[in-house]
């Protein structure tokens, strides 16, 4: 009989349970030693995670724009700007709410005080990133629209398996390690006394992210609606069985399939829906890019800064291109983001162990936000081509 796998949402559940335990004990007896071998892990692999981000983002964005750039005809560039803007916008909107709301559920600076209790690693490990993360996205940017446009195949293989070599690292070192790593992060929060002021801060914070990620989708179809016709909260329910597939997949890639057949119950045509659908999947996280801003804006307030628009749009717009490097890597929306996070706002270590946590806590509406997105995309560029034939034949 198979052993069940145990996936990684419960084990990072178990890994802040474990750390809170962890540190609250060591709290009460005044005795740290296990806090502060967590806290050498945590700082050995944030270390790690420093180096690795600028190779995940040239093995994932340089072959992901190259492979956009492979595709013909007027549709891929309309397709990605639709994406992007959409992504864009979702930001934006997230922002705007997050400024509004945030303020009345986050008391600023609740954790910019320093604890009388200092927690530090017995020692660590440093690891200099062979380049800055703005340094590896030009490089990446410079050699995927290269690549794009001499149509070379040797290059592009190197990079695939460059970008094969980065995703094992991801799979078998990152993935099977942040659990340990939350888990010191959560221990030195408790230890502390810092842990519970967070929790309380972003369950209100979760709530927010679910929220505008339905009103988003709404928002999606109605303007698919404006533009194709097609009544949205029909094409909304057609969309539904692969709003549910993604909660339980994780995965836009994986969600392809249903997606595809979701989209024809809309009455998109074949061809549309052949090239739309996989794309969006590649290109369009609307539903990552919410929660990444609402949660980077949680953890500044509560850190002591308040965010405003010109510190976040920045933030935004270079989250949307970013995330062209999220496939293929679970939770690789925060992946691809953590070197703007600590790049453009600052984030520390710490920081951005809390925001991998929150990202996986939502990942599964995150993605069914994204997914279901795709259609209303869809929706649209299928109205698209449509006139754009009647024209030809004009």
């Amino acid at each position: 009989m198979a052993k069940r796998k145990v996936g990684l949402l419960p084990r990072l559940i178990a890994g802040i349970i474990l750390g809170i335990i962890i540190g609250l004990i060591s709290r009460s007896i005044q005795v740290y030693f296990l806090v502060r071998v967590l806290s050498t892990f945590t700082s050995i692999f944030g270390n790690f995670l420093k180096f690795i981000i600028p190779l995940i983002i040239i093995g994932f964005v340089a072959p992901g724009i190259a492979d956009l750039g492979k595709g013909a005809g007027k549709l891929l560039g309309i397709t990605a700007g639709i994406a992007y803007i959409s992504t864009i916008i979702a930001g934006t909107a997230a922002f705007f709410l997050g400024s509004t709301i945030l303020p009345n559920i986050i008391k600023a600076g609740e954790m910019a005080q320093k604890s009388a209790v200092k927690i530090e690693p017995y020692f660590t490990i440093e690891m200099p990133p062979i380049m800055g993360v703005m340094t590896a996205l030009i490089f990446a940017f410079i050699l995927g629209l290269g690549m794009a446009n001499i149509r070379g195949k040797t290059l592009f293989e190197t990079l695939k398996d460059f970008q094969n070599i980065i995703e094992g690292v991801v799979r078998r070192i990152l993935i099977p390690f942040i659990p340990i790593h939350i888990s010191g992060i959560s221990a030195k929060l408790a230890a502390t006394n810092e842990m519970f002021k967070t929790i309380k801060a972003f369950s209100a914070v979760f709530i927010l992210i679910i929220i505008l990620q339905i009103s988003y989708i709404i928002i999606q179809y109605l303007v698919a609606w404006l533009v194709s016709g097609k009544g949205p909260f029909k094409s909304i329910k057609n969309m539904l069985p692969a709003y549910f597939t993604a909660l339980g997949t994780q995965s836009s890639a994986a969600t392809i399939p249903v997606t595809i057949q979701c989209a024809r119950k809309n009455g998109i045509s074949e061809d549309v829906i052949d090239f739309v659908i996989p794309l969006g999947a590649t290109i369009h996280l609307a539903g990552d890019t919410i929660t990444l801003v609402l949660a980077s804006m949680g953890l500044m307030m509560i850190s002591g800064t308040i965010p405003t628009f010109e510190m976040m749009f920045p933030f935004i717009l270079m989250l949307g291109v970013t995330m062209v490097a999220a496939p293929g890597i679970p939770g690789g929306g925060v992946y691809a983001a953590l070197g703007l996070l600590e790049n453009m706002l600052g984030f520390t270590a710490a920081q951005q162990g809390l925001m991998i946590a929150i990202h996986f806590s939502q990942d599964s509406f995150g993605t069914a936000t994204n997914v279901t997105g795709d259609g209303a995309i869809a929706l649209i560029i299928d109205k698209i081509a449509k006139n754009s034939k009647l024209n030809k034949g004009i």
